[in-house]
């Protein structure tokens, strides 16, 4: 019979097998079942990545979004400050009206109470009769009312002429500017006395006649 040899297996054979089973094992993972680095590169390229901001230290989006925040506040701001400058302004206006109203309330109620004071002679009753006739508009001056009176009746309101054609009438002309009953009732100016003697309603009412017969007193040089 052959020999047969015996084959004995030391420790640094089995240290050495198994190195080897364990790089065979490496071996087929790659070879099956590992991704390829072509698989990998397109794995990460088709994943989007969002900034991520350090601790602390905000992001471009997160300054952005800040920055329009403070002007939309500002924005507010002014307008709230327009708006009250408005409100403002229009109660000052509206104080100002009221006082300026006031004010003139006050100066029509010192006229009311207190009138103009004309003297009670030939002067005051022609200065009168004029305040009244620039009210009611009717034309005539102080030299065209004094020429008249002088020549009619010399200034004397109880002045009465008893000869002409309307004494001889029974209706004698009367007053500074002697007119008769008649032409007085029908130009006697409202507010003076309807009394025909009155200086100023006799003044007025003859004033208002010529300035309807000759355009003005000014106009009249003679009998009238």
């Amino acid at each position: 019979m052959p020999r047969i040899s015996t084959l004995r297996i030391t420790r640094s054979h089995k240290i050495a097998t198994a190195v080897l089973v364990a790089a065979g094992s490496v071996s087929a993972i790659a070879a099956t079942g590992g991704p390829s680095e072509a698989q990998t590169t397109a794995t990460r390229s088709s994943i989007s990545v969002e900034p991520v901001a350090a601790a602390g230290i905000p992001t471009a989006k997160d300054a952005a979004a800040k920055k329009a925040a403070q002007e939309t506040a500002a924005k507010e701001a002014a307008a709230k400050k327009a708006m009250a400058a408005r409100k403002a302004t229009a109660e000052k206006d509206a104080a100002e009206a009221r006082s300026e109203k006031q004010a003139a309330n006050r100066s029509t109620e010192r006229k009311a109470v207190t009138p103009k004071k004309f003297a009670n002679n030939l002067d005051g009753w022609i200065r009168e009769s004029l305040d009244i006739m620039k009210k009611k508009n009717i034309p005539g001056s102080y030299e065209g009312l004094h020429r008249n009176i002088m020549r009619e009746s010399s200034g004397n309101p109880n002045a009465v002429n008893d000869w002409d054609i309307n004494a001889q009438n029974g209706i004698p002309s009367k007053g500074l500017l002697q007119v008769i009953q008649p032409t007085f009732d029908a130009y006697h100016v409202k507010g003076t006395p309807k009394k025909l003697t009155d200086p100023v309603a006799n003044i007025t009412a003859a004033a208002n006649y010529a300035a309807d017969r000759y355009g003005s007193i000014d106009n009249v040089d003679s009998a009238y």
